[in-house]
């Protein structure tokens, strides 16, 4: 008479999660990202506000630079990237586009056409200052 073992078989009632253990599980997973998701969001939004205002520091210095070498300012953005004064068009990362710059020109019209520029996004950051004035 040969005898089999069944070791450590569960009953089918017995196998996976309960209802109750996955709707724990479920709740904790919402509400972790419930005050983590509005936090990364506001941090893709500070980020963004840090990229333009650097972006325009650099751009500004640029023309400046631009101004002591030539001692006119240029006609447009253009004109830095072409003689080498930029890599590339500069970036508005809150418009995601390198076209929407607001382009002021100097109190002299005879010196150049592009002494400082703004971003045209519209909005303010999240100190209030409105990005067109930045």
């Amino acid at each position: 008479m040969r005898q089999t073992f069944r070791r450590n078989v569960r009953p089918d009632s017995e196998l996976g999660f309960t209802l109750i253990e996955l709707l724990v599980v479920l709740s904790i997973v919402a509400l972790l990202l419930s005050i983590s998701v509005p936090k990364y969001f506001h941090s893709l939004d500070y980020s963004k506000e840090v990229i333009l205002k650097e972006n325009l520091r650099v751009v500004r210095k640029t023309i400046d630079q631009y101004y002591a070498d030539t001692g006119h300012y240029p006609d447009d953005l253009d004109e830095l990237v072409s003689k080498k004064y930029l890599r590339a068009l500069p970036f508005d990362p809150i418009t995601s586009s390198a076209a929407t710059w607001i382009l002021i020109a100097p109190e002299d019209v005879k010196s150049g056409k592009l002494f400082d520029l703004h971003s045209g996004a519209s909005g303010a950051t999240h100190d209030g200052v409105a990005f067109g004035q930045l």
